[in-house]
């Protein structure tokens, strides 16, 4: 089956913070900005049922670039971080002089430079150059065997895996394993082979947009990946070249800090 990766997604507490750290300090762009009113029916913006945004950030459209999603809950102010997501790594001399001039990182031994943005996710920049920018995401597991194991990963298809420091327990995953294909397919070898499904085979709606299709999956680690119908997401994911003016209109109308909380 043929496949594509999309992207990844971090819940965020301050969009003006983190839209200034990927804009002013990564040099991503704003590709697109989205409101809604109520919580998504797969959970995507967690187990939360209030008023929510998504914000997609990169370094050029989202049809042949690998991309970050902001998701923000108006009414929640922090987000405990586990030990499962290690960090994402960039190839960029641009970002990586940026980065320099600002102070914002530190150079490790490996020549890259290790900075966080304000919700304390890690990012890796090597200065050097890539069509693609990002291109490696890195996680930690405590059982390897199982993350790699051949049932789960060839259900999926999964190519390009490898695997470093394996006594650290690090699984780093390349980009190129991907995210849209046909989820009939997907769900039914899930099904097949007992593995978990955290969300089945339903449809999505984005005011104003197209609805896609999605089926969403669990690996051994609990690691979430969503698997979202291609042509619809085609449409749905166009840039939008207002999306950063969009984005700070609805930062500067966000009255929420007088009722927010911690997530749970």
């Amino acid at each position: 089956m043929t496949v594509r990766a999309l992207h990844y997604v971090f819940k965020i507490a301050d969009r003006k913070k983190s839209r200034d750290f990927f804009v002013n300090v990564l040099k991503m762009k704003v590709l697109r900005h989205e409101e809604f009113d109520e919580g998504c029916k797969a959970l995507c913006n967690g187990p939360y049922d209030g008023k929510w945004s998504k914000t997609m950030v990169g370094y050029g459209s989202e049809d042949n670039h690998f991309v970050i999603e902001l998701t923000y809950n108006y009414p929640i102010n922090s987000y405990k971080l586990g030990n499962d997501f290690e960090g994402i790594c960039i190839r960029s001399k641009d970002v990586f002089e940026n980065c320099k001039v600002t102070h914002v990182g530190v150079v490790l031994c490996s020549g890259e430079m290790e900075i966080e943005d304000p919700d304390g996710h890690r990012f890796y920049i090597s200065p050097s150059a890539d069509a693609d920018p990002i291109y490696k995401v890195k996680f930690n597991t405590p059982d390897i065997k199982a993350t790699m194991g051949t049932e789960f990963f060839h259900i999926l298809s999964y190519s390009s895996l490898y695997l470093i420091k394996s006594f650290l327990k690090q699984l780093v995953i390349i980009k190129n394993f991907l995210y849209s294909l046909q989820l009939e397919k997907i769900q039914k070898k899930m099904e097949d082979e007992n593995q978990k499904i955290l969300t089945s085979l339903k449809k999505l709606d984005t005011p104003g947009k197209a609805s896609v299709q999605v089926v969403i999956l669990a690996d051994p680690n609990g690691h979430e990946i969503c698997f979202v119908g291609d042509e619809a997401f085609r449409e749905l994911s166009q840039t939008d070249p207002n999306a950063d003016q969009i984005l700070l209109h609805s930062i500067e109308k966000d009255k929420s800090a007088i009722y927010k909380r911690h997530a749970f």
